[in-house]
């Protein structure tokens, strides 16, 4: 499932195809959605914002397009006249000024005001979105304390939406690793240092992976990993999907673990329990 840096450069994509443009067409495969669709003609995109891995495209009208592509939805950007050629099944196109933008193969799509945006429920679950939202490292320690995470392991704990939105299981192992933290640590067996360094990766590595579509790892570590012939699916990260392979920082060999029924990646010198 892709995770919130890959959702916001889908969001980037699309505002960049149909922002501040007029819909001159709008689909859209599910009933109770088409009936709505002539009103969107003639609606401005006023801009596509995300909350951690859902997408919401912005009507001047204050309506609001809400999506999440799940395991297999994916967007697709193409001329009016130039349909993709894809097996998959299309959910949703929008037509701006002979700039398509349409979606496949999701099924959670809706269609909603932003008065009452608040109330979706799966919105109303999320924690603050890391790039889509002003979001400091203060506030993500204050988070830690909350009473609802603050005695959770930090292997669970980061893949709950409710502390943060966005995060997923590659940045889970990638935080802890550069934090240097067991995913059986818990907030609240932390010092402030370490609450403070955990609040600050969480950040940094989530809008890294943003800025590079998806790179974690450190430069100079990605030019030894390179050296080494790792693929990219590898030198891109510093622990994850890197079992059997050593250590960045210390040499010592990785592991991978289930951890919440999803892999985990660790060091286990660099990350003791």
């Amino acid at each position: 499932m892709p995770e919130g840096p890959e959702i916001r450069r889908a969001a980037d994509r699309i505002e960049k195809q149909i922002g501040e443009r007029v819909i001159e067409a709008a689909w859209f495969a599910f009933p109770e959605l088409a009936a709505q669709a002539d009103s969107l003609i003639g609606t401005r995109v006023l801009r596509v914002d995300t909350r951690g891995k859902a997408m919401l495209i912005r009507f001047a009208d204050q309506r609001v397009l809400y999506s999440h592509n799940q395991l297999y939805g994916v967007w697709k950007l193409h001329g009016e006249d130039q349909p993709p050629n894809t097996k998959r099944t299309l959910r949703v196109r929008l037509t701006a000024e002979g700039r398509c933008a349409s979606l496949y193969s999701a099924s959670d799509i809706s269609l909603w005001h932003t008065d009452n945006l608040n109330q979706h429920p799966f919105l109303a679950r999320l924690g603050p979105d890391l790039l889509s939202q002003k979001v400091t490292p203060a506030d993500v320690k204050q988070r830690l304390s909350l009473r609802p995470f603050y005695r959770r392991s930090l292997g669970a704990l980061l893949l709950d939406q409710g502390l943060v939105a966005g995060l997923g299981n590659y940045l889970r192992s990638e935080i802890l690793f550069f934090a240097q933290l067991s995913p059986g640590a818990r907030p609240v067996d932390l010092t402030p240092d370490q609450q403070q360094t955990l609040a600050h990766c969480i950040i940094d590595v989530t809008r890294q992976a943003y800025q590079t579509a998806g790179v974690t790892n450190r430069e100079a570590w990605i030019v030894q990993a390179k050296a080494a012939g790792e693929p990219r699916r590898q030198w891109r990260f510093a622990v994850f999907e890197r079992a059997g392979l050593e250590c960045h920082r210390c040499g010592t060999v990785i592991e991978r673990k289930m951890v919440g029924s999803r892999r985990l990646y660790r060091c286990p010198r660099c990350q003791p329990n």
